[in-house]
């Protein structure tokens, strides 16, 4: 099974729209942290985030947070 890359080993934090966007599972994207269609071929799917208000977000940008998309901080135990 195809494995997730660790873009980097902390979050991405971003000022976000109001908007639908589509955080990158794999880590193949070379739109960080959104996906590209990268993903094509693997098992991996991209993950659908609404924002409803402007507001800042911590992107996961090593693929193992519990909470998808958001950082969890997980990346300290990587």
């Amino acid at each position: 099974m195809e494995q997730v890359i660790i873009v980097q080993k902390h979050s991405l934090k971003l000022v976000m729209e109001p908007g639908t966007y589509f955080w990158c599972a794999c880590g193949r994207s070379k739109n960080q942290p959104f996906c590209d269609s990268s993903h094509k071929g693997t098992h991996f799917r991209p993950e659908k985030v609404l924002i409803e208000n402007v507001c800042k977000i911590s992107w996961c940008m090593c693929r193992h947070s519990k909470k998808g998309a958001f950082c969890d901080n997980s990346h300290r135990d990587l």
